[in-house]
């Protein structure tokens, strides 16, 4: 231990001053370790890079922004330019290249955290994150006074976005029972794992955060406390089928992790996106391959707007600013639901039927 020295009355400090980075979280200290790692110890980048990310209250925007910004160091050191003395042209070709470039998906079989590119290209949004998180890091630089320059992404254009679409693939009320049931049968902890999701709409790093600890009573109701996106905590009603199955599962357990896995440890976010879709296998849902948490978050609210709650509630219950991110869950099942191509196939399956069959038969065009 190094030995405390005076430095004024009433006040020791240690004779080797403490590293203020050992105070980061463990996002900004991996982002600052990787970046070492490229471009050298002794590089400015590393430690405004982690100081940027350091600066965020939520885990996930921690995460999202130090994997994105890895993106963009990676694109400016395969092309011999450093990323804090770029112009905004290179950020334009950045945002080309998003167009077609692979994405960063999790290694199989790999350490944990383990990325590689080998996924699909990025969908509009998600070249829209990446240009929006990069902004975000030369907007801290020149506010830190950091950076003389401005930031090259403030001009670039983003993809258009209709705010009503989603790429996630929803599921029916019926499939979500399927879903519940399929849960149920296999495990305490998958069948309160899901109800949480669905019924609750929590964000999977916000459940998987909480701690056995967060389970209360509040004003006549069981509640979950919960840490929501903003870094804002907020207590949850659980109804009392959901509390029952999440004290089937907790038991005895009175501190630590709620989810852990076989050895106690706390439950991560990969082993869940397993989990589902093994549940989706067994119950025979056509998402099977492609379901993931938020699918559960985004399907609970809409069913509730399906059935008649009301969209302040909902929006409340859902942690969502602006009632309009809420409402698009309406939009975009109506979308479906309510597209006139259903009553023009159904019009016409009754034509074919009327005449004689339900098939076409066409002439071979030889």
């Amino acid at each position: 231990m190094s030995r405390p020295v005076l430095r004024t009355a009433g006040t020791m400090v240690p004779a080797v001053p403490l590293d203020p980075r050992g105070d980061w979280p463990e996002e900004a200290r991996l982002l600052r370790e990787d970046l070492a790692a490229e471009w050298g110890e002794d590089d400015p980048l590393p430690d405004l890079a982690g100081a940027w990310i350091a600066h965020y209250h939520s885990p996930n925007t921690r995460r999202t922004y130090a994997r994105h910004f890895r993106v963009w160091s990676r694109y400016c050191a395969e092309r011999g330019r450093h990323p804090l003395a770029v112009e905004a042209a290179l950020a334009d070709a950045f945002a080309r290249h998003l167009e077609t470039a692979p994405t960063l998906v999790r290694v199989k079989g790999g350490a944990y955290g383990q990325m590689a590119p080998t996924g699909k290209p990025y969908s509009d949004a998600a070249r829209a994150n990446v240009l929006s998180a990069n902004s975000s890091f030369y907007r801290y630089a020149v506010k830190t006074k950091a950076l003389s320059v401005g930031d090259p992404f403030a001009d670039v254009l983003r993809p258009q976005i209709d705010p009503d679409h989603s790429a996630t693939e929803g599921l029916t009320p019926q499939e979500n029972l399927r879903l519940v049931e399929a849960a149920r049968a296999r495990s305490p902890r998958a069948y309160a794992l899901v109800l949480c999701l669905y019924v609750l709409f929590l964000r999977v790093d916000s459940l998987l955060a909480a701690d056995v600890e967060h389970l209360g009573y509040d004003r006549g109701h069981h509640v979950l406390r919960i840490r929501v996106k903003g870094g804002k905590w907020k207590n949850k009603p659980v109804p009392p089928f959901v509390w029952h199955a999440l004290q089937d599962y907790v038991g005895d357990r009175t501190t630590g992790p709620l989810f852990v896995t076989r050895t106690g440890a706390r439950l991560r976010e990969p082993e869940v996106w397993k989990l589902l879709r093994r549940l989706a296998r067994r119950a025979g849902l056509p998402q099977a391959d492609s379901i993931h948490p938020h699918v559960l978050r985004g399907d609970g609210i809409t069913d509730a707007l399906a059935a008649g709650d009301k969209l302040e509630d909902v929006q409340d219950g859902a942690d969502h600013k602006d009632p309009r991110t809420t409402q698009r869950y309406n939009r975009r099942r109506n979308r479906l639901e309510r597209h006139p191509g259903h009553g023009l196939a159904a019009r016409l399956a009754d034509q074919l039927a009327d005449a004689g069959g339900d098939l076409v038969e066409f002439a071979d065009p030889r």
